[in-house]
């Protein structure tokens, strides 16, 4: 017997603040072939969502939507062509929006089992945070072991996924935070230097004198040239977001084609270098591929969590009705880690 699922859902209603979010309520249809109903255990505030707020984020949908990049949940129902056993099991799954629900339609071929041991909440915290870090370390910049890289926002929600599968791989991490998260920067094997310090790349380059192997860049504009200044002959710059245009009006996209135009023409210079820019949802043309180098690269981390390589840095959690207080905490700059919205 089929019965109707209702769910909440936290709408982004167009460029507000975080206070105006709007809650509501709808009937989900019943999953049709290939579907599952996912009921949400937890989710949370990427960068992305900060960007999407005010109309910022490269290729958002129109306003009004459900934001929410990812998800873990617990299977409730499934439609045709699905394994009926996937019922009661959790999944993680990136969905770019929608995540902020009490529960979504997904498609089964989207969701990566989770390990019993990981929480709902800890899986939260490496779902598209630990699948970018990944992705960028071992497949972009395939940095070697012995190798000495730089993490702006090292306290960030990428940035501290990013410091700890580096320094599990033996890199050197010098993370870039506020002088109030470098202790917790130096707890995961980084050496800090304040981002606010207008001489911060002299700074880096003092301890990096001969230049660094890898930048991972999620802040763009003026400061990626200085980036890439940093990078050693055999280096790569990794640009992976464009944070520094956040708050300023205009074209959201025009920011990321600035930077990837910059980017292009760094990488065919002869100086040896090599320049990138990260973009998550690269080959999804070729979906079938995609989704297995994704749930391969999640399961990867997700082994790390489980096996305690990874701590989860949960800055803090907020019941899905609060979403607009998480949004505003995570907005603040004040936290280390991800805030994550429950159920």
């Amino acid at each position: 017997m089929n019965t109707t699922t209702v769910t909440t859902e936290v709408v982004l209603p167009g460029k507000v603040e975080a206070s105006d979010l709007l809650i509501r309520t709808r009937a989900l249809p019943a999953p049709t072939a290939g579907q599952a109903v996912l009921r949400m255990d937890a989710t949370g505030v990427s960068f992305a969502e900060q960007q999407m707020r005010r109309g910022k984020y490269y290729d958002q949908p129109p306003f009004p939507f459900v934001p929410g990049y990812d998800v873990v949940g617990t299977v409730t129902a499934v439609g045709p062509e699905v394994d009926a056993r996937m019922i009661g099991r959790r999944y993680a799954a990136v969905v770019k929006v929608g995540g902020w629900a009490s529960h979504l339609l997904i498609d089964a071929a989207d969701l990566v089992p989770i390990p019993d041991s990981v929480t709902s909440a800890a899986a939260e915290t490496v779902v598209v945070n630990g699948i970018t870090a990944w992705q960028m370390l071992h497949r972009t910049a395939a940095v070697p072991s012995g190798a000495t890289i730089v993490v702006l926002g090292a306290n960030g929600g990428v940035g501290s996924t990013l410091v700890q599968l580096a320094r599990h791989a033996g890199i050197k991490v010098i993370g870039t935070a506020s002088p109030s998260h470098h202790e917790t920067i130096r707890a995961l094997g980084a050496i800090p230097v304040d981002y606010r310090d207008p001489d911060m790349y002299r700074r880096i380059r003092e301890i990096a004198p001969d230049g660094v192997d890898a930048v991972f860049d999620h802040v763009g504009g003026a400061g990626l040239a200085q980036s890439w200044a940093l990078v050693r002959k055999g280096g790569t710059l990794v640009s992976y977001g464009t944070a520094a245009t956040k708050d300023e009006d205009g074209n959201s996209q025009l920011p990321v084609l600035k930077s990837f135009a910059r980017l292009l023409v760094w990488n065919y210079l002869p100086n040896g270098k090599s320049a990138h820019f990260y973009n998550f949802w690269a080959g999804r043309r070729r979906l079938s591929t995609f989704r297995n180098r994704l749930s391969e690269d999640l399961v990867q981390v997700l082994r790390l969590l489980a096996d305690g390589v990874l701590a989860p840095q949960i800055a803090a959690q907020f019941p899905l009705a609060d979403a607009a207080k998480a949004l505003a905490l995570a907005e603040s700059r004040t936290v280390a880690g991800k805030v994550v919205i429950t159920a």
